[in-house]
C-alpha cells in the first residue's frame, strides 16, 4: 500500500473485510446470505444457530438524506422479507445524521465496539515464542463457546485459525480472514481459567506478523472496550466507535 494508511483508509479496508467475512459466513449457514445493497451491506441469517449471532447491517458513512433514507428501507426490507425481526444496524459514531435518522425511525443504541486498524509495518510486537496447537474448526468452536452446528457447513480452509495451549490443554484461540491485502482479525478468546496470561495478545501478534508473510498489508478488528489495550500493544489504533442499534421489539 503506497504511503501510510490513513485512518479513513483503514476504516474502508475493515469495513470491505468485515462484509467479506459476513458473506463467507453466509456460505456456511442455511438460508443465509449477505445482501449488498445501496448504502448498506446486510448480513441476514433467518435460521438458528447463527440467528441470534449474525443478523448485522453495516452502513455507509456520510451518505446524503435520501441516501440515507434508502438504505434504511433497503435494510428493514431485507430482514422483513426472512422474518428476522432482531438485528443491529452499525454506524459510525461519526455520522451523526444517520444516527438522528435511527433514533427517529425508533431505534435505540445497544452495543458499541472500537473499530481497530494497522499497517503491518507498524506491528510493535515480536512473534510471540507460545505453545501452539493444531488449528482445529471444532476445538475453535468450543473455545470461543458456541455448538457443534455453528456454521456447520463452513469451509474452514477460508479462515486461519490459532489454537494456544496452556499445561497441556487448548485453552484460546483467534480467528483471521484475509480479504484483498487486509486481514480481518475475529473472535480472539480464552477459556476463564487460562485469562490473564497475555495469550490473546499472543495470538493477536502471531495473526499479525503471519498475515504480513502472506502478503498482507493492514490487519483491521473491532473491539471491546475490556480488549482495547491488548490490540494497541499489538499495534492496532483507534478508528472510532461503531455503535449498534437495534429497532423496536412488539407493536
Amino acid at each position: 500500500m503506497p504511503g501510510r494508511a490513513t485512518d479513513a483508509d483503514l476504516w474502508l479496508r475493515g469495513a470491505e473485510t468485515l462484509l467479506a467475512s459476513w458473506e463467507e459466513y453466509s456460505r456456511g449457514a442455511s438460508g443465509a446470505a449477505l445482501r449488498r445493497l445501496p448504502g448498506v451491506g446486510t448480513a441476514v441469517f433467518p435460521n438458528e444457530p447463527e440467528r441470534a449471532v449474525y443478523n448485522n447491517a453495516l452502513l455507509e458513512r456520510d451518505l446524503g438524506a435520501a441516501e440515507r433514507a434508502d438504505a434504511l428501507e433497503a435494510m428493514e426490507a431485507a430482514y422483513a422479507a426472512a422474518g428476522v425481526t432482531r438485528f443491529a444496524a452499525w454506524t459510525h459514531e461519526s455520522d451523526q445524521a444517520m444516527r438522528t435518522d435511527l433514533e427517529r425511525r425508533g431505534y435505540t443504541l445497544d452495543e458499541a465496539t472500537r473499530a481497530m486498524g494497522m499497517a503491518l509495518d507498524d506491528i510493535r510486537l515480536p512473534r510471540p515464542e507460545i505453545e501452539l496447537g493444531q488449528p482445529d474448526w471444532d476445538e475453535y468452536l468450543r473455545i470461543v463457546g458456541v455448538s457443534r452446528d455453528f456454521l456447520s457447513g463452513a469451509d474452514p480452509g477460508a479462515y486461519h485459525i490459532l489454537v494456544a495451549r496452556l499445561d497441556r490443554e487448548n485453552v484460546a484461540t483467534a480467528m483471521a480472514f484475509d480479504h484483498g491485502s487486509d486481514c480481518g482479525i475475529y473472535n480472539v478468546g480464552t477459556l476463564e481459567h487460562a485469562r490473564r496470561r497475555g495469550l490473546g495478545t499472543a495470538l493477536t501478534a502471531v495473526h499479525v506478523h503471519d498475515a504480513l508473510a502472506r502478503g498482507c498489508q493492514t490487519a483491521t478488528l473491532q473491539s471491546t472496550q475490556m480488549a482495547e489495550g491488548m490490540y494497541a500493544a499489538v499495534g492496532f489504533r483507534d478508528l472510532g466507535r461503531i455503535l449498534e442499534y437495534v429497532p423496536q421489539e412488539g407493536p
